[in-house]
């Protein structure tokens, strides 16, 4: 697309942005609202409006090459994701679930749920590209050192030379033997065709006959043959059947406008580096031009302002310090006797005494108000005024001003600027001007402060000399800065640093020998395939919680793991999770999300798995030293991504005394451990268990914080599954392979059962023979037959410990409370006053 496409993408997200704006910063504040349902209406449709402005605002930043637009878009952009961030959070401590469904929002909205999938912003990789590369080299490189893990398998492979010389002459003598036979079969084909023609003599038929014969059997076949083109046509017209795969994937329109998004990346890069070059550049040019005509200005004026004291006061005013802006705070547009009056009665002690008395004044009105205010509780005419406080509030936002700034900036810059004449969309130079103007006014404002005050205190020195030597005390003295009196909150003690002498690549390099810092196999989230739930909404209606499906799955993940790793910004002001639990049946992608997360965001792995520690750092001396380790260089070379493995069995109450790996070593240590996590601090635990209900819960939730519960998949996802594996893999799909029945019998089987079913199934010999034999549903029941699916028996158990987890609990009580209002959906305080007062009329209609 062209640089104009792309930046009307952004006017249009801009507008957008405007119109919610108005919504988040009101004139006037809004009336809490009792309603829970209403409320989370609210908080669904904006999430849902800037989820789409965060689509079109991700998709600009990474082709718009101009790059002053860019570091706008990018202060925009944080904000948004931000803002996201803050709006799901609500929604979590609103409805009591990390879940929530807005099928019915989509409906009124005409959107689909391709809409608001929340994209990964790239630039989380691309700005990074250069240091993951070397990270990337370095790993290579130790792992190179360790070499094979399996020291056994490597020596079985060793061969002698007289044996490889008899397995190369066994493969040649086959491959002679399969071609000898070929000709024979061909030789023996012909002579049978030979002593067919002899015995079958010379043709009877007549001529026209033998024609029309051929004719009826060559317009049969060619009409057939259309009827079944259209009838394929008409299919996947109707979305009934795939399209088919074009014969080579470099001319097609998708390829092509990858490549274009490559190249304007490339040109990202060169308009970048000449925007570095001449902000330098400039700023030179404008301090050899414009700095001594800038400093004769500011010495003028400041002489002036001099002249205009003495003359309206008698006195050469005080110049003001550098805490206070030095010179700057003279050009600001006032009389010299008003800044005189101001420098004044900043030095003077009265007003202080002033602010004492009205102090102590305000002490007193709030103290009678608090009475009155009792006393009308007493009264019982305070009910009112308790109805005000109740009911859901929106938190105040870290990043709507952000957002407030961003758009104010695109407003006045760039909504009317006229850029008919930058096709390359390179660097603005005016704007650069406008800047460092700035500050080489700053700069040049010093200097000129030092030689004025050294001026001034002449001045003062001549017209002392003239009155004959008598020194008049200064009316003011300078304001000495105050030292922070505040008594501080207690000192943390800071961490001992048990390897000071050594550096982080040493460290780096130890933990990759010992394996705990692992390689991440590229999986990007997009693999973690899965259809959206359509139901939700519905279900939740009619009091029924339903099962999370695959696509909610990858939008936690997204929002509570990969957008806060992946920017400082937006870790630091956005609600902090430092842990997350990923739980459900075997076979449903627990790893491969973790490996998801690392790969988007370009985040170290520590395997910190009972299996991966059993022997390495033993004793309580080599668990601080490894807890040290994996922190200090998580923290030197964050965002890191903290690894356990079956962490279930770090909280069990009891461990079988056969088990080597002794799973309850980090108990205690981890739990302190993730208490000095900041929020500049970009590491994530993420835990994967498959029985979690077999921990104890009370540890369990409150060393993670969020619990993400993966279920096994449902139908309209085993049919999205079955359809990308089996490409995946290299199969076709054609109308021999019934995909609806085959996702319909898979019911309770996971997308890792189905991934090997389907690699038995599909060998490279299958795959050569699919145009003779096309692939059919039946193949695959076999290889599924020899696995056990996930029962019901089993999803029922992760329902009901994921409804006693602490949330679980407190939805449960928000829907009772909703039953008992009658369905109205009201919040809890709502109903304990109302309750509470018809309680007491009751007792007085009785006395």
């Amino acid at each position: 697309m062209s640089h104009s496409t792309y930046n009307k993408q952004w006017s249009e997200a801009q507008s957008a942005l405007m119109d919610l704006l108005v919504q988040e910063m009101p004139a006037e504040p809004p009336k809490p609202e009792r309603d829970r349902l209403a409320a989370f209406q609210l908080l669904a449709t904006m999430y849902i409006k800037y989820i789409q402005i965060f689509r079109r605002l991700e998709m600009c930043y990474d082709q718009i090459v101009h790059p002053q637009k860019r570091r706008v878009l990018r202060h925009v952009l944080d904000g948004t994701m931000g803002r996201i961030l803050e709006l799901k959070h609500e929604m979590v401590n609103l409805e009591f679930s990390e879940y929530h469904y807005f099928d019915d929002v989509l409906s009124d909205l005409k959107l689909t749920p391709n809409d608001v999938e929340i994209p990964i912003p790239k630039y989380f990789i691309n700005e990074r590209l250069e240091a993951l590369k070397e990270r990337e080299k370095l790993l290579g490189q130790i792992l190179t050192k360790v070499g094979p893990q399996d020291k056994d398998m490597k020596e079985e492979v060793k061969m002698s030379f007289e044996e490889a010389i008899r397995l190369v002459q066994i493969h040649e003598r086959a491959r002679q033997g399969r071609l000898r036979a070929k000709f024979m079969r061909e030789i023996r084909r012909q002579e049978e065709i030979e002593r067919q023609a002899q015995t079958r003599g010379a043709p009877t038929l007549d001529p026209d006959v033998a024609a029309t014969r051929i004719q009826k059997v060559w317009k049969g076949f060619f009409q057939r043959r259309k009827t079944r083109k259209e009838r394929e046509e008409e299919m996947i017209f109707i979305g009934m059947a795939p399209p088919p795969q074009p014969p080579s994937m470099k001319n097609t329109p998708q390829a092509l406008s990858l490549k274009t998004e490559q190249q304007r990346r490339l040109t990202q890069k060169m308009h970048e580096n000449e925007y570095q070059q001449a902000l330098v550049t400039i700023k030179d040019k404008i301090r050899e031009t414009e700095g001594p005509d800038m400093k004769e200005t500011m010495m003028d004026q400041i002489r002036q302002w001099f002249i205009e004291c003495r003359d309206a006061t008698g006195k050469f005013p005080e110049y003001p310090d550098e805490d206070d802006g030095g010179s700057a705070a003279i050009f600001k547009q006032k009389d010299p006797a008003e800044v005189e009056a101001e420098l004044a009665g900043k030095e003077d002690g009265k007003k202080g005494k002033k602010d004492k008395k009205g102090k102590k004044k305000k002490d007193k009105k709030d103290k009678k108000d608090k009475k009155g205010k009792k006393g009308k509780k007493g009264k019982g005419k305070g009910g009112d005024d308790e109805e005000e406080e109740e009911g859901w509030k929106m938190a105040p936002s870290s990043f709507v001003p952000a957002v407030n700034d961003g758009t104010g900036t695109y407003k006045g810059v760039w909504q009317t600027r006229n850029e008919s004449e930058n096709f390359p969309q390179k660097h603005d130079a005016e704007l650069i001007k406008e800047e460092k103007r700035k500050e080489v006014d700053a700069e040049v404002r010093v200097q000129v402060d030092e030689l004025m005050r050294a001026e001034l205190k002449n001045l003062k020195a001549a017209v002392d000399r003239e009155k004959g030597g008598k020194k008049k005390k200064k009316s003011g003295k300078k304001k000495k800065k105050k030292k922070k009196s505040g008594k501080k909150g207690k000192k943390k003690k800071k961490e001992k640093d048990l390897t000071p002498d050594r550096t982080i690549e040493s460290l780096y390099e130890e933990l990759v020998m010992q394996g705990i810092i692992v390689r991440s196999p590229q999986i990007r989230l997009a693999d973690f395939e899965g259809e959206y739930s359509y139901l939700g909404t519905t279900l939740r209606q009619a009091n029924i919680e339903p099962m999370p499906s695959l696509s909610d799955v990858r939008r936690l993940v997204t929002e509570f793991g990969i957008l806060p790793l992946g920017s400082p910004a937006v870790h630091e002001q956005a609600p902090l999770t430092k842990s997350i639990l990923l739980c459900g049946p075997r076979g449903t992608g627990k790893k491969m999300l973790v490996h998801a997360i690392c790969n988007e965001t370009g985040a170290n792995l520590f395997d910190l798995s009972p299996a991966n520690l059993a022997g390495k750092y033993p004793g309580k001396d080599g668990l601080k030293m490894l807890m040290h380790l994996i922190f200090k260089v998580g923290r030197a070379l964050q965002p890191s991504v903290f690894y356990i493995g079956d962490c279930e069995k770090m909280f069990k109450k009891k461990i079988p005394k056969t088990d080597p790996t002794d799973p309850k070593r980090l108990k205690k240590e981890l739990p302190k451990s993730l208490k000095t996590i900041k929020s500049d601090d970009r590491l994530l635990l993420v835990g994967t268990s498959r029985c979690p209900f077999d921990a104890e819960m009370k540890p369990l939730t409150g060393c993670y914080q969020r619990l993400i519960l993966i279920p096994r998949p449902d139908y309209a996802s085993r049919h999205l599954l079955w359809r990308r594996l089996v490409l995946k893999n290299g199969g076709a799909i054609t109308n021999s392979l019934d995909v609806s029945s085959l996702a319909k019998v898979t019911d309770g089987y996971t997308p890792g059962h189905m991934h090997t079913a389907i690699t038995q199934v599909l060998t490279d010999r299958r795959i050569q023979q699919l145009s003779k034999r096309a692939l059919t549903a039946v193949e695959f029941i076999a290889p599924l037959a020899r696995i056990d699916p996930i029962y019901k028996e089993e999803e029922e158990s992760f329902k009901a410990w994921y409804a006693k987890t602490p949330l679980g609990k407190k939805r449960a009580k928000a829907a009772q409370g909703d039953d008992e209002d009658g369905g109205g959906g009201k919040g809890g305080k709502g109903k304990k006053g109302k309750k509470g007062k018809k309680g007491k009329k009751g007792k007085k209609k009785k006395k």
